[in-house]
């Protein structure tokens, strides 16, 4: 199956450049690129509350490394929580939790401590036996003493609610002005960055939990913070301080990915406590492992991504498939988009592990899964794998050891191909076009764009910006396996709605302060036990009308595209950025 592709411009192409558009343009032969990040991003200094946050930010936030972090424990009668104490107090890893907001009925939950960075220790404890449908009370023991009463509230086990964010990346938007014309850094101790996209963080969170009061957690597609440091350097904690400050997420736990700027540092695996970590990897990266969890009848499987090792990913499924055979959906959350349509990363690294993770993922029937990394919404058909042998490929490493940005590498005959190709390189363009055309692995099993019953394939979704404080282009060409793409410079989230047989997800952006849904919602509903899932999917089908903050199909591009090559009307021609887009990755 062909995807239709044009030629790879350069890495950190920031507009089309001049010269005639050929006239294979109408034959779908389009060009594209790759983008550093784009000059739009949200503003938090217009927000009426910003002087406050000012405030806020440098006497109480930004030096906060204390703040309680809630995940999902491993079912839905467990909460895990994670905290930095200081070394020089009592080590006490205690969470007491109660029914009655005096806590005088509290509980106490015994954890762990280990050291941490420079001067901290991580606490770690498990809170088990929550009934659903209740509220409760929490104090933990911070620096041996009692934190004030915080509050959370369970809801239904069976039938509940999830946000999906991608990316709150808080720190990204460095290098971008303001209103008031100050240029946002990350190399202060005031990290005006970080300050600008932690307001932004808690004004989405803010934003989902109104429209959504009884959501019962929520899932991180990665890239929590922007700054890559290496193994216990604290230089992102001032990231970790913003992403942790929204008061939401005192009662509220998150599912966190490893994203690629989480997966150098183990700051992530200090203040998150995740449940089933995979400690079994056999090449996890510095930020941890994959883990998995169950609620209701879901079962959550997170997979870091960050290490290509897909034997790794696949002990992992399998264990924990295994472990809850009967779940009805299986939800595979990783950070990298191997199915997504934005300009930075769909055709580059991105989709680096998609002829390795396709494959397994359909030989555990996975429902859903869900990505970020690209910093742009789309939604796939359901897909599957298209049954023939494809190259697996690898990251490329430099002499130094470091990250190859520029290249991937095939593992089983070495050779190197680039992701973006100079112009007038005949020998790197045909190097690209044979990974790409690798990348032609997949067949979709449906096009059905509202709701599928027992179908036979995996939805795939990539999440924007739920921070906006960096967005990508789409690729100029919408590739024929998405049904459904944004891009509209705003702050975006998803709800997913399960029950004991539905999954529907509805996508929204935060426009003028309030949600706005951007996509139709989807919906898998399954009449059959897990043992009858590869039953064909139903032939109904509802129409759709797709918004119009997006692509109307690729159809259509390509038709509009094929004029103007007619016409003879030409691109703009083609400014390198190569290495302002290579420092986004990193940076």
């Amino acid at each position: 199956m062909e995807i239709e592709r044009g030629f790879t411009m350069s890495k950190g192409v920031k507009k089309l450049a001049c010269g005639l558009m050929s006239a294979c343009l109408i034959s779908s032969q389009l060009i594209t690129g790759a983008f550093a990040a784009t000059e739009h991003f949200a503003d938090a200094t217009t927000d009426q509350n910003w002087s406050d946050w000012e405030s806020r930010w440098e006497s109480s936030v930004k030096n906060d490394y204390e703040q309680i972090s809630l995940t999902p424990g491993k079912n839905a009668s467990e909460l895990n929580f994670a905290w930095y104490t200081k070394t020089n107090a009592a080590a006490t890893p205690v969470v007491n939790v109660a029914t009655k907001a005096d806590m005088s009925d509290h509980k106490s939950f015994q954890g762990t401590a280990s050291p941490a960075i420079d001067g901290y220790n991580t606490n770690k404890a498990t809170v088990t036996g929550l009934r659903e449908n209740t509220t409760y009370y929490y104090t933990y023991l911070n620096n041996g003493k009692e934190s004030k009463v915080e509050t959370f509230r369970t809801k239904d086990f069976q039938s509940y609610k999830i946000l999906l964010v991608g990316d709150p990346q808080i720190g990204a938007s460095k290098g971008q002005t303001v209103s008031t014309g100050e240029t946002l850094e990350n190399a202060s101790d005031v990290n005006t960055a970080a300050r600008n996209d932690a307001f932004n963080w808690n004004a989405t969170l803010n934003a989902a939990l109104a429209q959504n009061p009884d959501l019962s957690f929520i899932i991180s597609a990665g890239d929590q913070v922007n700054k890559n440091v290496n193994g216990i350097d604290p230089g992102n904690e001032i990231e970790y301080a913003g992403y942790l400050s929204p008061s939401a997420l005192k009662s509220i736990p998150v599912a966190t990915t490893i994203g690629n700027h989480d997966a150098t540092n183990k700051s992530y695996t200090f203040h998150f406590n995740n449940p089933n970590a995979f400690t079994a990897e056999t090449s996890p990266s510095v930020a941890g492992n994959g883990y998995y969890y169950s609620y209701g009848s879901a079962l959550f499987i997170m997979l870091n991504t960050n290490n290509y090792n897909c034997a790794d990913h696949e002990a992992l499924i399998k264990k924990a498939v295994s472990e809850n055979p009967d779940a009805r959906f299986r939800i595979v959350t990783f950070h990298q988009d191997i199915y997504g349509s934005g300009l930075d990363h769909s055709e580059s690294d991105g989709m680096v592990l998609r002829t390795q993770l396709t494959p397994i993922l359909d030989k555990y029937d996975i429902d859903v899964v869900l990505q970020g990394h690209d910093h742009s919404y789309s939604r796939s058909h359901l897909l599957k794998g298209d049954g023939k042998t494809h190259a697996a490929f690898d990251a490329n490493k430099l002499e130094t050891g470091e990250f190859d940005w520029d290249n991937v590498i095939d593992k089983a005959t070495g050779a190197v191909y680039p992701y973006y190709p100079e112009e007038g390189d005949a020998a790197a363009k045909e190097a690209n076009a044979i990974f790409l055309a690798q990348n032609n692995c997949y067949s979709i099993a449906d096009r059905k764009t509202d709701k599928v019953v027992n179908p036979d394939g995996t939805l795939y979704l990539t999440a924007n910006s739920a921070t906006g404080s960096k967005y990508y282009e789409l690729i100029p060409q919408q590739q024929n396996f998405i049904a459904y793409r944004n891009q509209n410079w705003k702050p975006s989230y998803s709800v997913i709605s399960l029950s004991d047989d539905t999954f529907s997800i509805s996508t929204y952006s935060i426009i003028d302060g309030k949600p706005s849904q951007i996509d139709n919602t989807f919906t898998i509903q399954k009449t059959v036990n897990r043992s009858l899932s590869s039953a064909p999917a139903s032939t109904s089908s509802v129409s759709r009308n797709a918004p119009k903050t997006a692509d109307a199909n690729d159809f259509a591009a390509t038709a509009v595209l094929a004029i103007l090559a007619l016409l003879g009307l030409s691109l703009i021609g083609v400014i390198e950025l190569k290495s302002r887009a290579k420092q986004d990755n990193k940076d």
